[in-house]
């Protein structure tokens, strides 16, 4: 029984204290794996020691705000979803966020700056730092900075998730869920290179493949990290073969063959600690109920690994340790600069609105943007390649006529800047954006295509006009943002049965 041993100790503790805590106690009945429960028994007992040490007021507090002198811990726990949801709630006086926040810029963990601008949600999450403790003094209780950030770990560890809600002067509410046994799981079985490894199902959430002509671009490259797009987002990407350092790995590329369906790229799409990545891997096996099975003495500080389990035909696969690998990989960091960095990320964003855009430069150097959602494909084109169709300038891409559109010379003022920009410095290719207007693709021919960023940006429409939204500071810069559907109305495209354009100036 999960709550067993809690109704004394919480008694000691209120003793301790010198509170007056009623426990109230709701499914004795649910039962887990013991093993599980020796994992997760010292991370409840640290929970509940926190609610009543810190959460709830003493007896003469509560009557002076008006609650009844004796405070209420619940606890709860039951079944759902293939998993054991533990909710440990007390009606006291909350988390004092500003409490936390002081207590954070003491500790040198944030800046004054960045506190001022942490949402109550981000300044709870800083309650996982380790070393971090508001409480005032250094007790056999509490107060010694061990705390919450090795609950969240041990948590963690045995696959499970953990969360705080607070209500000042309410009380509050830590929910932990974790899977209901640590024996046996149900994994999905993937190869790469000769090896067969197992990713726990609770942290997967779909897989997807690439294959024919898609695979052959599926994987791009933004500052050196492998990314996919999936779905209008970018997906980092871990290729498996190469974090393990295995001989000869095939880096996610199903075994040449004559079925062009053979040269893939299968991607298995993880979320770990609120990120989400994609593991690229050789083959996609099956899905079963595995036995899991600890490593041995030798084995057990393998980074990477959570166990191992032995297969139907006898061979043995390792269990992928969602976590650790993540983290080898730079896609999720340790603990502390993850909760830092999503709590200062926050702060960044309060203001503005979240846009995501591709950032190009225009021939007087200046850099303008457009909504990445606008965007095709991004191609790059041999400058001998573009003919010539009556006024405009066109090229033969995928079996189709695609019109081109000078963005610079369609801007007046970036054209003038174009013809006293001094020698004629005339690449031998050009970036081409590819957009689809809803009918058709046209191209849409830029300087350099720079970079494509998530932002929280503040438009400003000083400097707006004809073909220009306006203006925001883009990674450190002063970007225009482009209207691309007023300056495509400009020009009307239309295709004769040839398939040469006609254009027709449009208003």
């Amino acid at each position: 029984n999960i709550w067993a041993k809690f109704p004394r100790a919480v008694r000691d503790l209120a003793l301790a204290c010198g509170k007056k805590v009623r426990i109230e106690m709701e499914g004795k009945e649910t039962e887990l794996d013991k093993s599980l429960i020796e994992s997760i028994k010292d991370p409840l007992t640290h929970i509940v020691r926190n609610s009543v040490d810190h959460g709830l007021e003493a007896p003469e507090e509560r009557l002076r705000v008006g609650k009844p002198e004796e405070g209420v811990l619940r606890l709860r726990a039951y079944h759902e979803g293939g998993l054991v949801n533990i909710e440990i709630s007390d009606d006291g006086k909350g988390i004092d966020w500003e409490r936390v926040r002081s207590k954070a810029i003491q500790k040198g963990l944030i800046s004054p700056e960045q506190g001022e601008r942490l949402s109550p949600k981000d300044i709870t999450n800083l309650l996982f730092l380790p070393g971090l403790s508001t409480a005032e003094k250094v007790t056999n209780v509490s107060g010694r900075g061990v705390g919450m950030d090795v609950v969240k770990t041990n948590i963690e560890k045995v696959g499970g998730a953990i969360d705080i809600q607070s209500t000042q002067g309410k009380g509050t509410t830590i929910s932990v869920k974790i899977p209901l046994t640590l024996a046996i799981i149900p994994a999905l079985i993937v190869g790469t290179a000769d090896e067969c490894y197992a990713i726990p199902q609770a942290s997967l959430v779909e897989l997807v493949r690439f294959s024919g002509e898609e695979a052959a671009s599926a994987v791009e490259h933004i500052h050196g990290t492998p990314v996919c797009r999936l779905r209008g987002n970018l997906l980092p990407l871990v290729f498996l073969a190469g974090e393990l350092e295995l001989e000869q790995p095939l880096d996610g590329w199903s075994a040449a063959g004559d079925d062009e369906d053979e040269a893939a790229v299968n991607v298995v799409v993880l979320q770990v600690a609120d990120r989400t990545f994609g593991l690229v891997v050789d083959r996609v096996l099956e899905t079963e109920e595995i036995v899991v099975k600890p490593l041995g003495e030798q084995l057990k500080d393998l980074p990477c690994f959570a166990g191992a389990t032995i297969r139907g035909d006898g061979r043995v696969a390792l269990i992928l340790d969602i976590l650790s690998l993540a983290q080898r990989a730079g896609v999720v960091s340790e603990v502390t600069e993850r909760l830092l960095a999503s709590s200062i990320e926050h702060a960044r964003q309060v203001e503005g609105e979240r846009r995501r855009l591709l950032v190009f430069r225009t021939p007087d150097d200046g850099r303008m943007a457009i909504s990445l959602s606008a965007v095709s494909r991004l191609e790059r084109f041999p400058r001998s390649q573009v003919e010539r169709v009556g006024e405009y300038d066109v090229i033969q891409y995928r079996e189709q006529i695609l019109p081109l559109l000078d963005i610079s010379a369609m801007l007046l003022e970036r054209r003038k800047s174009r013809r006293t920009s001094g020698a004629d410095t005339t690449p031998a290719s050009i970036s081409v954006v590819v957009y689809n207007d809803g009918a058709r693709n046209i191209g849409l021919v830029v300087e350099e295509i720079l970079d494509i960023v998530d932002e929280q940006i503040n438009v400003e429409t000083t400097g707006a006009r004809a073909g220009v939204l306006g203006s925001a500071v883009v990674c450190g810069r002063v970007t225009e943002l482009l209207d691309v559907q007023s300056i495509v109305k400009t020009v009307r495209f239309s295709f004769g049965d040839d398939g040469a354009p006609r254009a027709a100036a449009g208003g």
